[in-house]
């Protein structure tokens, strides 16, 4: 199977270094775990991303990180073979957040 490119919104920088400076500041090390977290959670979705279920009408999938209270919420566009992460959404904030066009 091809694996899928990858396209980030915007604002999902701002949910990745937000996580990682959590983390960071409870223990030294374990903002590096997180992202190492996210990465690996990313790099399954572009090998599979059909692997998850979608969770809204909209058409948006949710992959939920084990260790930690994100999700990583994406679109696919089989056609052009891209991933759109909308957000790594922190399970605890607003769901109207997660789904940025």
């Amino acid at each position: 199977m091809m694996d899928y490119s990858v396209v980030f919104h915007a604002d999902t920088a701002t949910d990745y270094n937000e996580g990682y400076k959590w983390y960071e500041d409870q223990q030294t090390g374990l903002g590096e775990k997180f992202l190492s977290a996210v990465n690996a959670m990313v790099g399954k979705i572009l090998t599979n991303p059909e692997i998850f279920s979608t969770k809204s009408r909209l058409g948006y999938y949710e992959a939920v990180l084990k260790k930690y209270p994100y999700t990583i919420v994406y679109r696919i566009d089989k056609r052009q073979k891209i991933v759109f992460i909308s957000s790594i959404h922190h399970q605890k904030k607003h769901p109207r957040n997660k789904f940025r066009r």
